[in-house]
C-alpha cells in the first residue's frame, strides 16, 4: 500500500500514569485544530497527548495515495518512532475512520477509541467536498500581498459556493505563504483524486475488542440509527453518547461538554 510517511506531531505533557492520548484530525483540516483541546486534556488529568497531521494535510509530506490503509499506516509508525506501544485514539469526521481503522487492524495499540462525530460507513454527500476543492483550486491571489489582504481575497472567491463563513474560515486555515506566494498546504490533487474512498470506510470482519465511544454532535446526521448495527458489528463495546446542541465540529461548537465526555470515557486509574 505504498510507504508510510513521516507524520508533523506536537505534543503537550500530561501524567506519565495513563496511555498517551493521540488526536486525529478530519478532512481539510490540521493537528492545530485540536491544540486547545489538548491542553485542556493534558490539564485535567489525560496522559500525555499527541496531535498529529495526517498525509497531505498541515505540515505533514504530501502522497498521491489517501487511502485509510494508509493513513493508519502513517500514525502506526509515528506511535513505534515515539516508543508508543499502547494508546487511547481519538479522532474527528475523516481521522475517526482512520483511528477506527487502525483500532480494527491493530487492536494491541489502542488501549480504547474514541470515534468523534462519524460512524465506520459510507458518508453521504461526496458532491459538496468536490465542489469546496474545484473552488479552491481556482482561487488565484496575486504574489507579495499582505496576509491579511491574501485571506480576504480567497475568502471573497470562495463565497459563492462555501456559504457558511465558519466553513470558509475553517478552509482558509490551509492558505500558506511560501516565499511570497499564495498556496494551499493540503495536496487538493491527492484529496479529489481519492474522495470516494475518504467517503467510504474499508470492509473489516473481525471486531474490535476493547472500550469505544462514539461521541456524535445531536446536530449532525452523522452517527445515525441506522448505522448502530454497523458499530455494533465491529466495536461489539461501543458507547454511542450526543452532545446537546453540535454540529459536525462537536469539539468546537461544545468545547466544555466534550473535554468532559473524553475525560470520562479514560481509563480508571
Amino acid at each position: 500500500p505504498g510507504s508510510a510517511v513521516p507524520l508533523a506531531h506536537a505534543e503537550v505533557g500530561g501524567r506519565g500514569d495513563r496511555p498517551p492520548l493521540v488526536l486525529l484530525h478530519g478532512l481539510f483540516g490540521s493537528g492545530g485544530n485540536f491544540q486547545t483541546v489538548a491542553k485542556a486534556l493534558a490539564r485535567r488529568g489525560a496522559g500525555k497527548v499527541l496531535t498529529l497531521d495526517a498525509r497531505n494535510h498541515g505540515g505533514s509530506p504530501h502522497s498521491p495515495l489517501m487511502s485509510y490503509e494508509a493513513m493508519s499506516l502513517d500514525v502506526q509508525h509515528l506511535l513505534t518512532r515515539l516508543g508508543i506501544t499502547k494508546c487511547i485514539l481519538l479522532g474527528h469526521s475523516m481521522g475517526g475512520k482512520t483511528a477506527m481503522t487502525l483500532a480494527l487492524q491493530r487492536p494491541d495499540l489502542v488501549e480504547r477509541l474514541i470515534s468523534v462525530d462519524i460512524s465506520p460507513v459510507l458518508t453521504a454527500p461526496t458532491s459538496e467536498f468536490s465542489a469546496y476543492i474545484s473552488a479552491m483550486k481556482l482561487v488565484k491571489i496575486p504574489d507579495g500581498l499582505a496576509r491579511s489582504v491574501a485571506r480576504q481575497l480567497a475568502d471573497d472567491q470562495l463565497r459563492e459556493v462555501v456559504q457558511l463563513p465558519q466553513l470558509r474560515q475553517f478552509l482558509l486555515t490551509n492558505l500558506v505563504e511560501v516565499e511570497g506566494r499564495y498556496v494551499w498546504r493540503v495536496n487538493l490533487e491527492a484529496i479529489s483524486h481519492h474522495l470516494a474512498d475518504i467517503m467510504n470506510f474499508p470492509v473489516f470482519h473481525k471486531p474490535y475488542p476493547g472500550p469505544a465511544l462514539f461521541l456524535g454532535g445531536s446536530n449532525s446526521p452523522y452517527i445515525s440509527s441506522k448505522d448502530y448495527p454497523e458499530i455494533r458489528r465491529l466495536f461489539p463495546k461501543a458507547d454511542i453518547q450526543y452532545i446537546e446542541g453540535a454540529g459536525h465540529i462537536v469539539h468546537q461548537d461544545k468545547f466544555e461538554e466534550f473535554v468532559t465526555a473524553v475525560l470520562n470515557f479514560l481509563p480508571p486509574l
